[in-house]
């Protein structure tokens, strides 16, 4: 299993080259934000278009749902649909982030809703 035998490597090259994929913690942490960012931005112009067109209740969280589905899609056509090349994997891109806009939704929906068709 993952022990070393001697006997395997006496026709074996001592460097032999293991095929690893090496991530930069900066450029990780990096892409990571610009999703958060991202995710955010799309939040807040979600929640007022949805506001000012005057959704309520489940139609505003479809919408909300139709617009970090777009943002997903738009993060992975970014990357040229080579996920890992910049991420560790699929759920970096599709959920990070997911829940913490929802709370900034929300409040640019009520937000413009009040304005638009209360006052």
């Amino acid at each position: 299993m993952a022990g070393h035998d001697e006997s395997e490597t006496s026709g074996r090259k001592e460097s032999e080259e293991i095929d690893v994929p090496i991530f930069s913690a900066e450029n990780m942490q990096s892409n990571m934000k610009v999703i958060y960012y991202s995710r955010t931005f799309m939040s807040i112009i979600g929640g007022v278009i949805a506001g000012i067109l005057g959704f309520t209740g489940l139609t505003g969280f479809v919408i909300y749902f139709l617009v970090m589905a777009i943002t997903s899609i738009g993060l992975i056509a970014k990357t040229g649909f080579s996920i890992h090349s910049y991420f560790i994997g699929w759920s970096q891109i599709i959920l990070d982030g997911f829940l913490g806009g929802l709370m900034s939704f929300v409040l640019f929906w009520t937000f413009a809703y009040d304005i638009v068709h209360i006052f």
